[in-house]
């Protein structure tokens, strides 16, 4: 292998895709700090913006997925496809990878075809449990598929697959010790039970309406909440609720300091995305888990069994958890052998080190 190895990364769209892509990247750096790499995304989606926010250069392609309920948008799709094919064999051209890596997303298709048309071997990192259409097709050309769980061979070829987990930015998932530091930061009582609710980014409509309309419960059992509303809700919910709606209530609408958050936390209420999950894993704390029912192939389910199958996890049904949501986790609170073997069994599902081991297994590619 020479000593300044080129390696394209491609894929995006959400922060499931774009964090683990950003991990493997910079274990690349660690491991061969000589190495050059390229991000190739989707023009106008999130990577555009997060990629150069993490020090990489990043070019787009001019691609989409197809758009429910619209015929017209769609009928453009081919066209998209073979410009964007085209323009990931100039970049390849320009660039000359020793390796690409696909995280999932629009990009990855077209930038990763191309390169099995070049001869140049290609890595894929499945983060869910349930393949998506896009890494199907791809794994039949890849060299190597790194996934997050068991039974995968039923997407890719099984002498291929390496079980290596999801990438976690390592800073969140830091959380010894810092119990208390995370109380300070949110002014909570580090005495007091505390919930932690994340739907995300954008935030989660289910998760906020089953917190604001229980929240008298919490309150009367003197119970503290760190909620993360999300950019696309918080605004509404303050209007409603008020900033200092309750000194037990904590409202956000993002969690800078992710790793503090959950280190102040004893029960955490999430979506089911698998980088969230890599990270509960790792974090170990009791979990109640509502999938969201708006994604591709319905995977946050499938990601959520996982656990639930192995006695990790509570999975509340997003239909019902406006009514259940709430009394289950006070409920969880209360019970203490339930919260610590939740806690030890998640813990066993914990894969750490993912990115330097994916990226070990890029440089062999290499070699």
């Amino acid at each position: 292998m020479n000593n300044s190895p080129k390696i394209i990364i491609s894929g995006g769209g959400t922060g499931g895709h774009i964090f683990p892509a950003v991990a493997i990247a910079n274990a690349l750096k660690r491991l061969v700090p000589a190495c050059e790499i390229l991000f190739v995304g989707a023009t106008g989606r999130m990577e555009m913006e997060k990629v150069p926010a993490a020090g990489y250069k990043i070019i787009g392609l001019n691609i989409s997925g197809m758009q429910r309920g619209s015929i017209v948008k769609n009928l453009a799709l081919p066209f998209k496809v073979i410009g964007s094919v085209r323009r990931a064999i100039q970049i390849i051209n320009d660039f000359k990878p020793d390796a690409v890596v696909g995280v999932g997303g629009y990009a990855s298709g077209p930038l990763l075809y191309a390169a099995s048309l070049k001869g140049i071997p290609s890595l894929i990192q499945e983060q869910n449990s349930y393949a998506g259409v896009t890494n199907k097709w791809l794994g039949r050309k890849a060299a190597k598929i790194c996934v997050a769980f068991d039974h995968m061979d039923q997407f890719f070829p099984a002498d291929r697959i390496l079980k290596t987990g999801n990438p976690v930015r390592q800073e969140v998932v830091d959380i010894k010790g810092k119990h208390h530091a995370g109380a300070e930061l949110l002014k909570l009582d580090p005495l007091k039970k505390t919930i932690m609710v994340t739907g995300g980014s954008l935030g989660a409509g289910t998760l906020n309406k089953a917190i604001e309309k229980h929240l008298p419960e919490i309150i009367a059992q003197d119970v503290q909440v760190i909620w993360q509303t999300g950019k696309y809700y918080y605004k509404g919910i303050i209007e409603r609720l008020g900033e200092d709606y309750h000194p037990n209530v904590r409202i956000l609408e993002f969690l800078n300091k992710m790793d503090l958050a959950y280190a102040a936390a004893d029960v955490i209420i999430s979506r089911a995305g698998a980088g969230t999950i890599a990270e509960l894993c790792l974090i170990a704390k009791p979990v109640i888990l509502v999938p969201s029912p708006n994604v591709a192939e319905d995977h946050q389910t499938k990601n959520a069994m996982a656990l639930v199958k192995n006695g990790a996890a509570i999975l509340i049904n997003d239909r019902t958890a406006e009514d259940t949501l709430v009394k289950e986790a006070l409920a969880l609170l209360n019970n203490k052998t339930q919260s610590e073997q939740l806690s030890a069994n998640l813990a066993k599902m914990a894969l750490p080190q993912a990115d330097e081991i994916i990226a070990g297994e890029v440089l062999k590619l290499i070699e």
